[in-house]
């Protein structure tokens, strides 16, 4: 009977450490989480502080901080990548960076990848941490990275930090980095990937003593110091009467940390404030730059308007008179034309006493010529008929120049249809046409020249 409950002591007992195995995993698991998510706090918050100050860049100790806990917290419990022979290797964090962020728009992979002075895979995602802050959005990358949670599931065992609750609190720490102006060299020694990152806690840690232990630690040094002698003597008690001093300068000195760091607090609020009015006092300035220019705008559109309405006004007054002096100079030209020519009796009757004169004028031009030919035919015909017949060949002479002359005084209707056309208004008006120096006179010469009188 002893032997089975011995055995069976035993048995819980190893049950029991197996549960407790378990649980102290769990716990160191669940330490570790918090405590890098705290320390990731504490260095956000570091850099932005430091970051009102001066420029952040490689050699400040603040963001080498940062960049090796955020680098802790992208490894932690992160999967080996297996072979095709079942061997394990190790893997960064890069190899899950570079496929979980793909999806973020217009990121900085590609180049990340093709960077010659950048070749092992850790150096590749310390370069990634840089040029995502310098973009102001690691935040964002974060964010894309932990949405696919297929991907990260596939990278990370249970109990990673990007798989559990702090990782919501993870991408909202890392939003506050995006108000920081980062510069960042991608040359530097900060890219080596041969050294894993080494955490710093030291500017994280602070101890503060409570006034219950400072005042039982000096009532221990009191009796520590009267034990040594039985005898207590008014010189034995100048001990504690120097702890008490040495504790008011203890506390004299935290009062005066503390006022040195709400100075500070103050000097830095008062700066800020400072160029939050300077920026205030320029944008007034350029907001009432910009209101003069408007003005200024304003009244040469108005001037330009006035100018082009003048102009507009101006020219109609010109076009008024162009078309005035236009109808005026019809007007003239048709009084003067009115006025050269008499009237319509008058050019007819006129009309008619110059086709007859160039009619008779024509005429006895040619009844001259016509009787000076019909005189030589008649010389010729009597000198041939006395030759023959005297008597007959003087009387036929004599009948046939008569005969002539009445044919060539006879008016032929060809002549009178001519001289009949020129009554009419239309032929007086082709008329105009004809008149010149060389062929007719002006009605009133004609009818006035002696030489040209009807007989």
């Amino acid at each position: 009977m002893a032997s089975r409950s011995l055995g069976g002591l035993g048995g819980n007992r190893g049950g029991g450490g197996g549960g407790g195995r378990k649980s102290l995993s769990a716990r160191n698991a669940a330490v570790e989480r918090r405590n890098l998510i705290t320390v990731c706090r504490f260095s956000v918050k570091t850099l932005i502080d430091r970051s009102c100050f001066e420029t952040i860049d490689d050699s400040s100790p603040e963001f080498n901080n940062f960049a090796a806990i955020l680098e802790q917290i992208l490894s932690h419990r992160l999967k080996g990548q297996v072979t095709w022979f079942g061997y394990e290797s190790p893997r960064s964090f890069w190899d899950y960076i570079r496929v979980a962020c793909r999806k973020v728009s217009q990121n900085c992979i590609c180049s990340i990848e093709n960077m010659e002075n950048v070749s092992s895979s850790r150096a590749k995602g310390r370069a990634w941490i840089r040029v995502a802050l310098m973009e102001k959005h690691l935040s964002e990358y974060i964010s894309t990275a932990l949405r696919d949670f297929k991907t990260t599931r596939r990278f990370y065992e249970d109990g990673a930090i990007v798989l559990g609750e702090e990782a919501n609190m993870l991408a909202g720490m890392l939003l506050g980095l995006n108000a920081i102006d980062f510069s960042f060299c991608l040359k530097g020694e900060g890219l080596d990937g041969n050294f894993p990152a080494v955490i710093d806690y030291t500017p994280y840690l602070k101890f503060t003593q409570s006034s219950d232990s400072i005042s039982s630690d000096e009532e221990e040094l009191r009796t520590l110091g009267s034990s040594g002698s039985e005898s207590s003597t008014p010189e034995n008690i100048g001990p504690p009467f120097i702890m008490d001093e040495n504790s008011w300068f203890n506390k004299c000195k935290r009062v005066k940390q503390k006022y040195q760091l709400t100075l500070e607090q103050k000097g830095y609020l008062e700066e800020l404030l400072r160029l939050r009015e300077n920026q205030l006092s320029e944008s007034v300035a350029q907001n009432k730059i910009l209101l003069q220019r408007i003005e200024d705008s304003d009244l040469a559109h108005k001037l330009e308007k006035e100018q082009l309405e003048y102009i507009i006004v101006e020219l109609q007054d010109q076009l008024t008179v162009l078309k005035n002096n236009d109808l005026r100079s019809r007007q003239e030209l048709t009084a003067h034309l009115t006025n050269q020519w008499p009237s319509p009796g008058a050019l007819d009757v006129n009309a008619v006493a110059l086709d007859t004169l160039l009619y008779r004028k024509h005429n006895k031009q040619w009844y001259e010529k016509s009787c000076q030919s019909l005189d030589q035919l008649s010389a010729e015909v009597s000198l041939s008929q006395t030759s023959l017949d005297p008597g007959q060949s003087q009387g036929d002479g004599k009948r046939d120049t008569l005969n002539l002359i009445s044919e060539g005084k006879e008016d032929t209707p060809s002549l009178l249809g001519l001289c009949g056309s020129l009554t009419s208004v239309a032929s007086y008006k082709s008329l105009t046409s004809l008149k010149s120096n060389d062929y007719l006179a002006s009605p009133t010469t004609e009818m006035t020249s002696p030489g040209l009188t009807p007989s």
